[in-house]
């Protein structure tokens, strides 16, 4: 029998509430730049970096692969953890940090053998991506608290 690689894929979710952020941020910094120089190469400059971060965006990918975890941004490899080194998941709303297109994320704990001691990802479909790495790695802490009330809309937490 052959033995067949078990891969998981589960693509990053995108909040609305953070590239409203990035925009309320970029457009004030561009506006001088069109009024500085002429319409038409302003707006390829605002249209490219918007198409260069929804590109970001949207083909940010968490791969869960036999027991490695590997987090890419379309074909090139950002980072991977190996899914016995992971300690716990917890929750997480850190502004600062990436690669997640959320505000809602999971923070991965790591010990040795990973170059991060901890991961901020936003996978969409939350739930079977932990169970998924529990099924690996049944020692993994969980604290993932599921909220309910007027702020949390389909699965947003604003």
């Amino acid at each position: 029998m052959e033995n067949k690689k078990v891969k998981k894929i589960f693509r990053s979710r995108i909040s609305v509430l953070l590239l409203g952020f990035l925009l309320a941020v970029f457009i004030p910094v561009t506006i001088p730049l069109i009024k500085d120089t002429v319409i038409s190469s302003g707006l390829f400059i605002i249209g490219g970096t918007l198409l260069f971060i929804a590109l970001l965006f949207s083909g940010m990918r968490y791969i869960i692969s036999d027991d490695k975890l590997y987090i890419k941004i379309w074909m090139i490899p950002f980072g991977s953890a190996n899914i016995a080194n992971i300690v716990s998941i917890e929750r997480s709303y850190n502004l600062l940090s990436s690669p997640a297109a959320s505000l809602k994320r999971l923070k991965l704990s790591c010990i040795n053998g990973t170059t991060f001691s901890y991961m901020l990802i936003s996978p969409v479909r939350e739930q079977e991506f932990i169970d998924s790495l529990k099924a690996i790695n049944p020692n993994i802490n969980v604290n993932v608290p599921v909220k309910k009330g007027i702020w949390r809309i389909q699965d947003w937490d604003i």
